[in-house]
């Protein structure tokens, strides 16, 4: 059997983490395959140590190519170490973040273009897409305030800048899912979490009935 790459995406404070975790204790003992749980920024040593330098709240006068860039490379070392050799073997990758999320934060929320953003991560993934994505739609001022509840005075840096920063985000996801529509499939994330996570493993066996 093949390997699958799916990915879960959505603005801060979605529920991405906590909806990932749920839908594997649901199903992971169901899939016929082995699967890896990974995130992004990180997921391999050398790219949670670029992690920790690109959302320090410290690191307040990083420029926003500076940015983009980091998660390139963090991404990058990610893919060759963890991901593509995990697909490799067959297995189900299912990640928290990955190129999408450059697309919307930096592509349009740092307005270095989505496109320009894009072609830094081809590069950096020799364009590897997943095969499925789901995105968690929530409004990114209710997202900015579900944080503020769970951990409060405790945002990183991307999760400090304003509400306008996070609704031009917001407005990136959009248009990057509309651009791959063929991958993409939105889940209402106001719902109650069980909902959200039915949604998602009743997404996964009709996607994918190979793999339950």
């Amino acid at each position: 059997m093949r390997g699958y790459f799916v990915s879960f995406e959505g603005p801060d404070g979605a529920g991405k983490s906590t909806v990932l975790k749920e839908v594997l204790n649901q199903i992971g003992s169901e899939l016929k395959t082995q699967y890896l749980v990974t995130r992004e920024p990180g997921g391999s040593k050398i790219a949670e140590k670029i992690r920790d330098i690109i959302l320090d709240p410290a690191n307040d006068k990083m420029d926003n190519k500076t940015e983009a860039l980091l998660y390139a490379a963090s991404r990058s070392q990610h893919v060759e170490e963890i991901i593509r050799p995990a697909l490799k073997e067959g297995k189900v990758v299912f990640s928290d973040r990955y190129v999408d999320s450059s697309l919307a934060y930096q592509g349009a929320g740092r307005d270095l273009g989505i496109q320009e953003v894009k072609q830094i991560n081809d590069f950096a993934t020799d364009k590897l897409d997943p095969d499925l994505t789901f995105f968690l739609d929530l409004d990114p001022e209710v997202g900015l305030k579900r944080i503020e509840k769970l951990r409060p005075g405790q945002q990183d840096r991307l999760e400090q800048e304003n509400l306008a920063f996070h609704k031009k985000v917001y407005a990136g996801f959009l248009k990057v899912k509309e651009t791959y529509p063929e991958r993409f499939v939105t889940v209402d994330a106001t719902q109650p979490i069980d909902q959200v996570v039915a949604q998602v493993i009743a997404t996964l066996k009709q996607r994918m009935p190979e793999l339950f």
